[in-house]
């Protein structure tokens, strides 16, 4: 979903560097995967294409933070919309 994003501390030696995947557009995510001794993240699309991924050894990698964005409350989707999700348009 757009916003989501990680964050990724990786060990460069005598200091450390901070690195941040985003989920630029609309309907695209943020997938994180191990594999092999390699940390993989990548920026998909709904359809699954990947539009862009950062690796990273595993044994360099720090911290990995994903931060997905709020999600809205029902509440905050009635006061939107002006009525609730079950609410039918013709009576309101």
């Amino acid at each position: 979903m757009k916003g989501d994003r990680v964050e990724i501390v990786v060990d460069a030696g005598d200091t450390t560097r901070t690195y941040e995947v985003v989920a630029s557009r609309a309907g695209r995510r943020v997938e994180t995967a191990v594999r092999r001794g390699v940390v993989e993240v990548s920026e998909v699309t709904r359809s699954g294409s990947v539009v862009r991924t950062a690796r990273f050894m595993a044994t360099r990698v720090l911290a990995l933070v994903e931060q997905p964005v709020p999600r809205e409350e029902a509440a905050e989707r009635e006061a939107r919309t002006g009525r609730s999700l079950g609410e039918d348009p013709e009576t309101a």
